[in-house]
């Protein structure tokens, strides 16, 4: 029953997150809160950390992680392939009908309606990471008295890195040596 289960939650979710990996993590977000026996202690940033550590596009490797904690292999085998389903299915019906109807005003307007829709879901998912990142209570509690301060000085940090290969040029070493150090010396604080 849960592989049934994953599989219809991972189509939903395929059919609907329109604009890539990211906007699927909405979804995943409100299937923790339904299922959460499905991702036991896991949060919505630690199923996006390691979606982004793997190689391989974020939304399926979130829906493999996802469905790996609720059933196992087979489980994540189901949740992948059901996330996909809906895009091969999808693309290959539209690009029979792009090829026919390749010069149609409607096809222009239907493509530029998406892309505010597909702004918003990411936006959206950027929000719910941010938020599960930088803030330790909910901001409603006092915006101050939330932040996380470790964290925002790891971003800080990480800003100010982002600059030193426009001023010189550095070994990408250094950056993960920098990355670790910063790492373990806010973990003692």
């Amino acid at each position: 029953m849960i592989y049934l289960q994953l599989f219809l939650e991972f189509f939903q979710t395929g059919l609907f997150s329109v604009g890539g990996g990211y906007a699927t993590l909405p979804f995943i977000q409100k299937m923790m809160e339904r299922y959460p026996y499905w991702f036991g202690s896991l949060t919505l940033a630690d199923i996006t950390a390691i979606a982004e550590a793997t190689p391989g596009p974020v939304g399926v490797n979130a829906a493999t992680f996802a469905g790996y904690s609720a059933g196992g292999i087979l489980g994540a085998l189901v949740a992948s392939f059901a996330l996909v389903l809906p895009s091969f299915v999808i693309v290959s019906l539209v690009a029979r009908a792009l090829e026919k109807n390749r010069q149609s005003p409607l096809i222009g307007t239907l493509l530029s309606t998406l892309r505010p829709a597909v702004t918003g879901l990411i936006a959206a998912a950027a929000w719910t990471v941010i938020r599960a990142a930088l803030f330790t209570a909910p901001i409603m509690e006092g915006f101050w008295q939330a932040i996380e301060w470790q964290n925002i000085v790891l971003y800080a940090v990480l800003l100010g890195l982002l600059f030193v290969p426009k001023i010189k040029k550095v070994h990408p070493v250094f950056f993960f040596l920098a990355g670790g150090i910063a790492g373990v010396v806010m973990g003692l604080f």
